[in-house]
């Protein structure tokens, strides 16, 4: 009797998992292996070659504009997370530590006001902020402190670092939210009355049970940062393009379906790879003695 029971209850539990594993499957599973598959065909503008080869992977790996735009893409990505979560951590503390509980929702509201607005209006507001004649280089000089406007801070990697990383602060800024409001804080109050100073107590108390949220901020805002073709394209002038911009103009452009595939493996790995790594160098110092 208790048999049937158990098998019963796992055809349940089976019959409730298998629509949404079979809905995740058909949006990114499949995708992701004809994406895959593609990138070992190739194609001459109409004409599609199923023949598989690795040409296409050992073009990417000769020509030097394709690895120059793969590391770029990295770097900027590595910017822009690191900019996000330097800005996020300080709001998403002040938030959980300083802002009295009835208010809290109200922070949180506020926090999400950006996504109000189309992401190319936001893109677009900091073309005009970041322009020649724009709002930055207009205050600077009406405050004396330029001379003339500065060149500089559009159409470069730091104009899509800054505007990729306003973007995505909401992004960093909730999951760290939602690991400090789980922190006990007597852990906090007993840190101070073993003589720990404000700033000891953090950094040994708050700092380590905070890593989970940063590292879901640090995920949540490198993965989709590396395949953003949009912000650079209007923001990063010809030295701020990622390999996306690249992948969009294989698709698109130049009729190279299988290039563009090919690409989009390689990203994917990249990015895959680089999280790796960053999860067990954090997971080693986490476990390491202090």
């Amino acid at each position: 009797m208790g048999a049937g029971a158990d098998r019963t209850e796992r055809i349940r539990g089976w019959s409730l998992a298998a629509p949404p594993f079979v809905f995740a499957l058909s949006l990114l599973a499949i995708p992701i292996c004809t994406i895959m598959l593609f990138s070992f065909w190739t194609q001459d503008f109409l004409t599609l070659d199923r023949n598989l080869t690795l040409a296409n992977y050992a073009e990417i790996a000769t020509d030097p504009l394709y690895r120059q735009l793969l590391v770029r893409s990295i770097l900027i990505a590595a910017g822009v997370t690191l900019a996000t979560v330097l800005l996020a951590y300080p709001v998403a503390y002040f938030v959980s530590f300083h802002v009295p509980q009835e208010r809290k929702s109200l922070w949180l509201f506020l926090i999400t006001i950006p996504f109000w607005t189309s992401y190319l209006i936001r893109v677009f507001l900091w073309k005009v902020i970041l322009g020649f004649n724009g709002v930055l280089n207009s205050a600077l000089l009406g405050l004396g402190v330029i001379d003339e406007p500065l060149g500089w801070v559009l159409y470069n990697p730091t104009a899509v670092v800054i505007t990729l990383a306003h973007s995505f602060a909401p992004f960093a800024i909730l999951p760290i939210y939602v690991v400090l409001e789980r922190i006990d804080r007597s852990l906090l109050e007993a840190g101070r009355d073993l003589g720990e100073t404000r700033v000891t107590t953090f950094l040994r108390v708050t700092l380590p049970l905070s890593v989970p949220g940063i590292v879901a901020a640090v995920l949540i805002v490198f993965i989709p940062t590396i395949g953003d073709y949009v912000t650079p394209r209007l923001v990063g002038g010809p030295d701020g393009l990622m390999i996306a911009n690249m992948i969009q103009t294989q698709f698109l452009r130049l009729n190279n379906a299988p290039m563009g595939a090919a690409l989009s493996v390689v990203a994917m790995a990249s990015v895959g790879f680089v999280a790796a790594i960053f999860t067990l160098a954090l997971s080693r110092w986490l476990r390491a003695p202090r």
